[in-house]
């Protein structure tokens, strides 16, 4: 059953429209959104789908299909969470319209469907608000665009649910770009189309170390990247160079200085990767993704030895002629590779033979192309 016959079977109608939005995979430039940074991601081919049709009251109801799940709440009353996670996600879009001035007159029927792995960092969730904040900004003939769909997303996500994410997640996925990566300006929220080159394949291969974001290290992370900020007296690190980090770290807390140095790295190899990308220069692409993950490794601190052990493997496998690096938040999840497209049997046979013989995990591939952004169907 598609989409739209699972609604009728729910509500008894059929759905005004579909709204599809895409999960992102990230080639480069981690955590450096949420400090004013530059990230290189992709929307991919996973996503999730939101049917609405709009009702006479105020009530919400929301089906989610992939949890055989209701949740209902009402506009006239204050938006509280719920104990269903999933069901935050909604009601926090909601609630983020609501603070950002908009009258909902309307309840409305929703019905969910998604594919995008969860825990794989491949934003699900981020996927969920877009299509979410699309979905209504259609009901309701906003007058928003995509970024504006994106940034109450991130609202919703930060304030509501508790994750103080960046706005990397639902900007790919309401801005992506068929066959490109999107640089981003997480400052301005400016993007640039980079094509990808089309001999290279994006293979994401899912750990299954499994992660969450909320109440881990991830806020931690923001908060040391907040105090080298204060340090050195700006508004974020992407103010901050690595001359004037390395003349002004006396005095900054050890551990928040190596957060810091690489984030100020990561942002000059994400507009260095950027630039690799529009050249064909694979060689330099495949130096810059594997600085990143020793960066992440080493200095974030934030991948966990299984993920280590995934992004060796494929490195042997591709060498300079692709480049492989964990990517998302951190803590397990997906690893990343750009690699020639007759490489990736070798690569999906080397993996077989050695990952779980190394580390008791199975692991997950998939090779994806990089899509448009959130649009109704």
């Amino acid at each position: 059953m598609n989409l739209k016959e699972i609604f009728a079977k729910q509500f008894f109608r059929q759905p005004e429209f579909v709204v599809r939005a895409h999960g992102r995979v990230n080639l480069i430039g981690e955590h450096t959104d949420y400090n004013d940074g530059f990230v290189l991601p992709c929307a991919i081919d996973f996503y999730t789908d939101v049917a609405l049709h709009r009702t006479d009251n105020t009530q919400v109801s929301v089906y989610a299909v992939d949890y055989d799940a209701f949740d209902e709440f009402d506009l006239r009353e204050t938006i509280s969470q719920s104990e269903k996670q999933w069901a935050n996600y909604v009601r926090g879009v909601v609630w983020a319209f609501q603070h950002k001035g908009f009258d909902l007159k309307h309840g409305f029927q929703l019905a969910i469907h998604g594919n995008v792995p969860q825990g794989a960092g491949l934003s699900s969730s981020a996927a969920l608000e877009v299509a979410i904040g699309k979905a209504i900004a259609q009901a309701f003939d906003l007058p928003i665009n995509h970024a504006d769909v994106a940034q109450i997303g991130q609202f919703a996500e930060n304030e509501f649910v508790g994750c103080k994410c960046g706005i990397m997640d639902q900007l790919t996925s309401a801005c992506g770009e068929t066959d490109c990566a999107v640089l981003i300006d997480c400052r301005s929220l400016e993007t640039q189309a980079i094509e990808l080159p089309k001999n290279l394949s994006v293979m994401i291969v899912h750990s299954h170390v499994q992660r969450g974001l909320v109440g881990s290290e991830y806020n931690t992370r923001r908060q040391q990247c907040e105090m080298a900020a204060k340090h050195f007296g700006v508004e974020a690190l992407r103010d901050v160079s690595l001359a004037e980090f390395d003349a002004g770290k006396a005095g900054l807390d050890a551990v928040a200085a190596k957060r810091a140095r690489y984030i100020i790295q990561e942002n000059q190899r994400t507009l260095d990767a950027a630039h690799a990308l529009k050249n064909n220069d694979i060689k330099t692409l495949s130096r810059l993704m594997a600085e990143s993950h020793i960066g992440m490794r080493d200095e974030f601190e934030i991948t966990h030895p299984a993920v280590d052990v995934l992004v060796d493997l494929i490195g042997e496998i591709i060498g300079e002629r692709g480049g492989v690096r964990m990517t998302g938040g951190g803590f397990g999840g997906c690893v990343v590779a750009l690699l020639p497209h007759d490489l990736v049997d070798d690569v999906k046979a080397h993996l077989a033979q050695h990952y779980h013989a190394k580390t008791g995990l199975q692991e997950e591939v998939f090779v994806c192309t990089a899509h448009s952004g959130v649009a109704v169907l």
